[in-house]
């Protein structure tokens, strides 16, 4: 199973990623209620993204969707439109410092960085120009981090295709504030390079091929509503 601290048998998650690294039922009914998704994706991300939102529909009324995606700039509004297109979410580029609200997603320009911040009782989006990390701008790490910091224990983080180790580093403070990882499995990513790691640590809750990663989400959210509502 992919427990956190625990590495995985990767080939056998490769091959039966649902059998060997999805939690137990049991372990997910435990699962921090999530108040924010972020979304770190490389290689391959335009495609799995409207993917993974569209399956997210039944729930993302309730949440706001932050995305870091390397991609040229002039492919970002297209990249915006396909996510609205395939979800009904409103989807857009990110604006400095407008409130994030649930049900919208929120995408990241290109050539700056998406972070979250609070202000007052709100909690904001900033962009941010400062150097690029792991060579990235924007960066997974950067996004991760900040919603870390800002939502604790209620981060779900979700790494998708890319090559390069962006995203690492910033899964690790999701860990440690309590969050919730889900990480693409090999056979269903463009490239198997930042979920590879992510899973190679023992990060994530659960390695998934692309198309059951929203249900699983899905199915977390439920449950740990039902939990709630618990005399």
């Amino acid at each position: 199973m992919g427990h956190r601290g625990n590495n995985l048998d990767l080939d056998r998650a490769s091959a039966s990623p649902a059998a060997v690294s999805v939690r137990e039922l049991s372990e997910l009914e435990q699962a921090p209620r999530p108040a924010v998704i972020v979304i770190g994706a490389s290689t391959g991300g335009p495609q799995a993204l409207p993917v993974v939102l569209n399956d997210l529909a039944p729930i993302l009324a309730q949440l706001p969707v932050l995305i870091a995606l390397h991609i040229p700039a002039e492919f970002t509004h297209t990249v915006a439109a396909w996510i609205e297109a395939a979800t009904g979410l409103p989807a857009r580029l990110a604006r400095d410092g407008e409130e994030i609200l649930p049900g919208h997603a929120y995408l990241s320009p290109g050539d700056r960085h998406i972070s979250i911040a609070r202000k007052g009782e709100s909690t904001i989006i900033r962009l941010l120009d400062t150097p690029p990390e792991n060579f990235c701008r924007p960066s997974v790490d950067v996004l991760f981090r900040s919603a870390a910091d800002t939502f604790g224990a209620g981060v779900l983080g979700i790494v998708l295709t890319g090559m390069g180790s962006d995203g690492l580093a910033g899964t690790r403070e999701i860990v440690a504030a309590k969050g919730t990882v889900v990480a693409q499995d090999a056979a269903s990513s463009a490239v198997w390079g930042m979920p590879r790691l992510v899973a190679s640590e023992g990060l994530a809750q659960a390695v998934l091929p692309l198309k059951e990663i929203g249900a699983w989400v899905c199915r977390l959210v439920r449950l740990s509503q039902l939990r709630e509502k618990r005399p």
